[in-house]
């Protein structure tokens, strides 16, 4: 065997183990997802016709993508000020404040959860608090709908949006800034004009990040939706193990598989795009 030829096999025996692991708990139970979609309860597309037919359906695949984008909207606004303080804080200060993101990581999103639930209930600490201030009347609907897993979700999904962003923003030659300064632009115009657009790459890695969480999340909008709102992989629950309808349930999980796939391959592209247009000055 040549010299190239055994390079080769080296190469297929290194990635060789990995290839089979994902074949057999990934590749191998999603084809079997799909074949259950267009099976049960009977052969042929009739779940898919749901999708354009079913207004319960529609109505939780709009509920998803809708609190998905205000999610990522809101975590990648937030995310953006706080690794923004971070990259131009000094080195100490640096790592208390990674240390304030990376800690909530660190606690369970069901602990998290259920905090969320004491805190906006209608005898919560907030709605107290506010009744105590004289701000209303009387106790807020904060939980247990839309607003309560947006809150929920995107306390678990900043810290998320803040790592790709941070990244990125710490590649910014700090000289830049100090240039277009010494050429007359103001401290805004060089953030607007200068380092705005060099963080983008990190804002848009964080906001498919942040979304693709999003558009899958399960225990948060349970618990703080009350079983009121339902997202894709509650419904997806519903269905499979309460009213065992696997070809729904199926369906609907190749869906969400789908429109992960379409998300990243629209960011690849879009990272084309701006590869493509730099290259052009």
């Amino acid at each position: 065997m040549s010299p190239k030829g055994r390079h080769a096999a080296g190469w297929w025996a290194l990635i060789l183990p990995a290839f089979l692991l994902m074949t057999a708990f990934y590749v191998a139970p999603i084809l079997q997802v799909l074949a259950i979609s267009v099976t049960e309860p009977s052969p042929g597309l009739g779940n898919y016709e749901r999708l354009f037919t079913s207004e319960s359906v529609q109505r939780v695949i709009g509920t998803t993508l809708r609190i998905g984008v205000v999610t990522t909207a809101v975590a990648l606004l937030l995310g953006y000020v706080l690794a923004y303080r971070i990259a131009l804080a000094g080195p100490r200060a640096q790592r208390w404040w990674l240390l304030a993101v990376l800690v909530p990581l660190w606690i369970s999103v069901l602990v998290r959860a259920f905090a969320w639930v004491t805190l906006l209930r209608r005898q919560g600490l907030v709605n107290e608090g506010l009744l105590a201030a004289g701000v209303i009347d009387q106790p807020l609907s904060l939980v247990w709908n839309e607003f309560g897993i947006i809150i929920g979700m995107v306390h678990y999904m900043v810290p998320y949006a803040v790592l790709p962003m941070l990244s990125a923003m710490r590649e910014i030659d700090p000289r830049v800034l100090a240039a277009a300064r010494g050429l007359g632009a103001s401290r805004t115009g060089a953030f607007l004009r200068v380092f705005l657009p060099l963080s983008l790459p990190g804002v848009i890695a964080a906001g498919v990040l942040v979304f693709i969480f999003s558009l899958g999340f399960y225990i948060t909008p349970a618990i703080l939706g009350g079983g009121k709102t339902l997202m894709v992989a509650e419904w997806i629950k519903l269905q499979i193990l309460d009213l065992i309808r696997w070809g729904l349930g199926a369906m609907m999980a190749t869906v969400l598989v789908v429109a992960i796939l379409a998300t990243l391959a629209v960011f690849s592209r879009l990272v084309n795009l701006r590869r493509l247009f730099g290259a052009g000055g």
